[in-house]
């Protein structure tokens, strides 16, 4: 059995539908990473148009979305991003650990690739310095998150290929 890239269709990405689903807390921060998601996908030559931008109110909802998302059908990817913080009452450990598996369960279930930038500082401030720090990161992250995205969606379309010439 030949498996060269050859044999695998020619991904358009331009038609690739992703979603991007971000934590509402700490927004000014967190959407950087769209910002820098955006650009990178637009890098790769998706349809930044074709990036569905859904809202939830933390992190500990995006698994949720995130599978109902992937369950539709309508998407290549999905991409997530947070901020969980300690916020003196609850470990923020718990949450960070209860999102990444969450999300890893939801694309084992759907083959659908899930991505996340939802990122858990050991100390996080809302001071300038600690703010402006992670505005900067989160850009940083959203592009790497990006970069992520297009290497899965075209590794799971070649795997999916090779899967199909084998029935």
């Amino acid at each position: 059995m030949n498996q060269s890239s050859t044999n695998t269709p020619m991904l358009d990405v331009k038609n690739q539908r992703i979603a991007f689903i971000h934590a509402s807390w700490h927004t000014d921060i967190v959407l950087n990473s769209l910002e820098g998601f955006r650009a990178e996908m637009a890098e790769c030559g998706y349809d930044i148009d074709k990036i569905d931008v859904v809202a939830v109110p933390g992190a500990y909802e995006i698994p949720l979305q995130a599978k109902l998302l992937a369950k539709s059908g309508q998407y290549a990817a999905i991409a997530c991003s947070g901020l969980v913080v300690d916020g003196g009452i609850y470990r923020h450990e718990f949450v960070a650990q209860a999102v990444c598996s969450g999300l890893m369960q939801v694309q084992l279930e759907t083959e659908v690739p899930v991505l996340t930038a939802v990122l858990t500082p050991h100390h996080f401030h809302d001071n300038e310095e600690h703010v402006t720090y992670f505005l900067r990161h989160f850009i940083k992250k959203g592009r790497e998150l990006g970069s992520a995205c297009d290497s899965a969606i075209r590794l799971t379309a070649a795997s999916k290929a090779l899967e199909s010439t084998r029935i």
